[in-house]
């Protein structure tokens, strides 16, 4: 599905359908302007809780709130008109059972525009997955590194080595049996990544799993280099955009306290032209 040959949105059975085929291309999004640049080149976006790290300068995903993910899902809805948006639920707006995660899924799709909800969990969120589903609210699962799981993982590490690696394919099975359209892998072992693709009928969409997974997703801010002190090493960088700010910062403060800016061309005239 290339960004040239269609005129709307996907929908998510449309991403689906991609399993197998041309691999499915996404990024996260936060802002109008980085949506806009990303649009035509993605199959779907995501505003990721990872905002409250990337921007808000949360030390994790945990204090995210619903009120920011509406403010951001908005922003970047504005943006997009080729990519289908999916959006977060963040920590705390669905675990505590089906009936408050369809409350605030229905929320934030009403108010963002949102095509689909994504939620972190696998087997224990089976039930939840399901009652959205049949409620109208389509779900993107995430399993493996489960960031929002952070304090109960033992920290960002790689989930599903050895013996663990069967748990992680039964949780993708479950979210697959409960209705998801897709489920996010990340941080998985390449073997058990691709183990895990050609067990379940939906997409997979890695994130430090495998090239053999049906699409890839990034942080854009990683992807870009926006972050010049941190690297994750399934992370490549497209761009050193954080090294190429600092320096045209410095640049500008120079060029301010040399007075060299502004110059003739940057002032108005006192008499126009």
């Amino acid at each position: 599905m290339s960004a040239t040959a269609r005129k709307t949105a996907p929908l998510p059975d449309d991403i689906r359908a991609m399993k197998g085929g041309t691999p499915i291309v996404s990024l996260t999004a936060y802002t109008t302007p980085m949506a806009q640049m990303m649009d035509a080149q993605c199959d779907f976006v995501l505003v990721g809780d990872s905002v409250g790290m990337v921007l808000h300068g949360l030390p994790s995903t945990l204090g995210v709130t619903m009120e920011m993910m509406v403010l951001h899902g908005l922003a970047v809805a504005r943006g997009l008109t080729s990519a289908m948006m999916v959006i977060d639920m963040p920590f705390g707006s669905y675990e505590e059972g089906p009936a408050q995660a369809f409350r605030n899924a229905a929320h934030l799709m009403r108010e963002t525009g949102a095509g689909a909800v994504k939620l972190e969990g696998g087997m224990a969120m089976g039930e939840t997955i399901a009652f959205l589903v049949a409620r109208g609210i389509p779900v993107m699962a995430h399993v493996g590194l489960t960031p929002q799981s952070v304090n109960t993982l033992g920290g960002y590490t790689v989930q599903g080595r050895g013996e663990a690696g069967a748990a992680l394919l039964a949780d993708a099975q479950a979210v697959s049996e409960a209705g998801a359209f897709a489920v996010v892998l990340e941080k998985v072992p390449q073997g058990l990544a691709d183990e895990i693709t050609g067990a379940v009928p939906i997409p997979t969409i890695g994130i430090g799993a495998s090239p053999g997974c049906d699409g890839q997703i990034l942080v854009v801010d990683d992807m870009l280099g926006l972050f010049t002190a941190f690297k994750a090493k399934f992370v490549k960088r497209y761009a050193e955009f954080g090294v190429t700010g600092e320096a045209a910062i410095a640049a500008y403060a120079e060029d301010v306290r040399t007075g060299r800016f502004p110059g003739s061309e940057h002032v108005f005239a006192d008499q126009a032209p």
